[in-house]
């Protein structure tokens, strides 16, 4: 005999008989449902929810499905039908229409009406006595009247029951209960007594459009004196608000602002070895003139930070801070609340480290101290200071270093009571950690688009991001470089590489930003065998030359201005690539969903050498005609071509122009194509 073993079972009940569930029908597997549904989706206005889901049930009757939605502020629910896929697979969509939170799960009903008539059908065409089946359907509309509501629909239902009680003849009967008016009516009416809702009520944080299509600008405050080695101030820095509105970009982005310490301080590149004038660097937040909640002294102080602020407001821009939980030595927390860091047996205090890598003017800020509440209701309140001097934007340093529930709450408390506030994760770190970072709430996150070199490593990198679950959680905003980071294709292919990334950047994402002076002036003079800055803004003040002969600032003000005249470019989700037979040619379109506008992308991603290749344009997704010719608008370029057919020849020289960024119109007028091109 075999030994026994101890098997569980799940225990199951008889179900109770309700409204909202009836026993016959299943919905499974609702996509999106981010981990269960624990996390919400991001959406913002404009953009549809698309949800799918098996919708079934036992035998052989029809099924209707819906998605229902609603705001979190109100009681009743919107419901949308679902069309099927096959295999009991439905799929339905809904708008968002207002910048709130909402709500949405999928109904099932079983189709009663419809599973009637289908009956019906099948024994009329075998001439079968349908007597008995007209009654039932009879039955059907009476039960259907009596818990429908709606006076309108109750008085149709009547006015088809009159002409049903006052005939007796078969065909008559079969042809008003046949009606397609009265099908469709049912079909919107079903009875909800057989129908089953969902378990779960899946949640959508609905965020302001910004959320979704921005670009950032980012400079050094310190570094905007017109003297030479002199501390600039945010008056200095007002000088620039007009040129950068004028190249088109959302949102100003300061690295730290704060007081910097003088413990430890870093000189040049990073250096132990401090020299007198060396300023330090601002993520070495705190001194002795304060701490997060104050400003630099030779910034200015609170009245010309604002001062700024509104002024950025007069030429739509908006400011975003720098906001790194971490300390200088010097900082004001350090003495008032010591069991907020960690202290080393020989009593000093521990020091940030990455090892090899050493920050000894950086402490970490210890979130297992016994102290927590104090501790988060304090960094909460950092935001909160921030908010109320005009800030609604926070890039966050490093947050992969600090609790995922911590960010968890911190952002729900904000954004309860201030909706409109942005986060940015600077997470450069592992692809889970960064995932979870961005379904805790993160509005928009850094990505791996640095460091992508290969046409196969960007196809394959933004079919994630873009054709995945991640797509409903994590919105990417690209840079091609930070004060962190110089990454080695923009050490080495001068110009054209610059233009290539900013022009990658600009339209595979919709989020996009640049570490501002360095990149419109291709900055390029790394450390050695590093992907860091040589004589790096971080740790001195730069004198630079805005205005330097070659600069970029043309191109990036042709792109957002390209950008914020085609919608197509104001989504990340809609990217598709294109065949074409080049491994250096990299090509991608996006529409808006009504086709009306068309952005057609090729990029040549060697700075080195003209590429050249055959573009296969998807005709067929586009809903183009292929034997007539259609335009190709080169928005960068100002370039018109008329093109026919699916193939089309590209060549990109990276010293003359290394990218097309094409606007496809598909039909062609004789008057209208006349003036176009003139």
């Amino acid at each position: 005999m075999p030994k026994s073993t101890n098997i569980s079972y799940k225990k199951m009940v008889i179900p109770k008989k309700s409204d909202n569930f009836f026993i016959r029908l299943m919905v499974e597997k609702v996509t999106p449902e981010i981990d269960g549904g624990e996390f919400s989706i991001k959406r913002t206005i404009g953009e549809n929810v698309v949800v799918r889901a098996n919708v079934f049930a036992d035998g052989h009757d029809e099924i209707i499905a819906t998605v229902i939605f609603r705001t979190i502020k109100e009681s009743e629910w919107h419901e949308v039908y679902m069309k099927p896929l096959g295999n009991d697979r439905w799929i339905g969509s809904f708008p968002i229409e207002k910048e709130e939170d909402y709500c949405y799960s999928v109904r099932g009903y079983i189709d009663e009406f419809s599973t009637w008539r289908k009956a019906l059908e099948k024994k009329i065409n075998a001439k079968q006595d349908v007597s008995v089946d007209l009654k039932i359907g009879i039955g059907i509309l009476e039960e259907a009247k009596a818990k429908i509501k709606e006076p309108s629909i109750v008085e149709v239902i009547d006015a088809y029951l009159e002409q049903l009680y006052t005939s007796d003849d078969n065909n008559t009967l079969s042809s008003i209960l046949m009606n397609n008016e009265l099908m469709n009516m049912m079909q919107k009416n079903p009875n909800l007594q057989k129908g089953i809702t969902y378990n779960k009520e899946l949640r959508i944080s609905v965020e302001r459009k910004l959320a979704l299509f921005s670009s950032w600008y980012e400079f050094f405050p310190r570094s905007c004196s017109e003297q030479s080695g002199k501390h600039g101030s945010f008056k200095d820095c007002e000088k620039l608000i007009p040129e950068i509105s004028r190249m088109g970009f959302d949102i100003i982005y300061f690295p730290p602002i704060h007081p910097i310490g003088k413990t430890n301080r870093k000189g040049a590149n990073n250096s132990i070895e401090c020299k007198k004038n060396d300023p330090g660097c601002p993520w070495a937040i705190g001194s002795e003139e304060g701490g997060h909640k104050t400003i630099h002294p030779q910034l200015g102080d609170m009245n010309s930070f604002r001062h700024f602020v509104d002024k950025a407001k007069e030429y739509n821009l908006e400011v975003a801070l720098d906001l790194a939980y971490q300390c200088s030595p010097d900082h004001p927390y350090v003495k008032e609340h010591p069991e907020w860091f960690k202290w080393r047996p020989d009593g000093t205090v521990q020091y940030a480290e990455n090892p090899p890598k050493k920050y000894e003017d950086i402490l970490s800020i210890n979130f297992e101290t016994d102290d927590i509440k104090i501790l988060w209701e304090e960094l909460k309140s950092i935001v909160l200071f921030w908010i109320k001097q005009g800030v609604n934007i926070f890039r966050v340093d490093n947050p992969h270093t600090k609790p995922f529930v911590f960010w968890d709450w911190l952002i729900s408390e904000i954004r309860k009571d201030y909706p409109k506030t942005i986060f940015l994760a600077e997470a450069f770190t592992r692809p889970n950690i960064m995932c979870r970072l961005a379904k805790g709430g993160f509005s928009q996150s850094y990505t791996y688009f640095t460091w992508r070199k290969t046409k196969n490593e960007f196809i394959d990198y933004l079919t994630e991001l873009t054709r995945t679950e991640v797509a409903d959680y994590l919105r990417p905003n690209f840079w091609p470089n930070t004060p962190d980071i110089l990454p080695e294709h923009l050490q080495y292919g001068g110009r054209p590489a610059f233009i290539v990334r900013a022009v990658m950047a600009a339209t595979l994402s919709s989020n996009y930003g640049i570490y501002g002076p360095a990149f419109e002036l291709y900055v390029s003079e790394a450390i050695p065998n590093k992907e860091e800055y040589l004589n790096s803004e971080k740790y001195e003040i730069k004198n630079w030359d805005w205005n330097k002969k070659g600069h970029l600032k043309g191109l990036l003000a042709r792109l957002n201005k390209i950008r914020k005249e085609n919608p197509a470019l104001q989504f990340t989700r809609n990217i598709r690539f294109c065949d074409i037979n080049n491994n250096f040619l990299l090509a991608y379109y996006k529409t808006t969903a009504d086709y009306s506008n068309i952005i057609l992308v090729i990029v040549n991603i060697d700075p080195y050498h003209t590429q050249v290749g055959y573009l296969q344009v998807p005709l067929d997704e586009l809903g183009a005609d292929k034997k007539n010719p259609y335009l190709a608008h080169d928005l960068l370029s100002d370039d018109k071509y008329i093109w026919q057919g699916a193939k089309s020849y590209i060549e990109l020289d990276p010293q003359r122009s290394p990218a097309h960024v094409i606007h496809i119109r598909k039909h062609m007028h004789r008057e209208q194509d006349f003036d176009y091109f003139m």
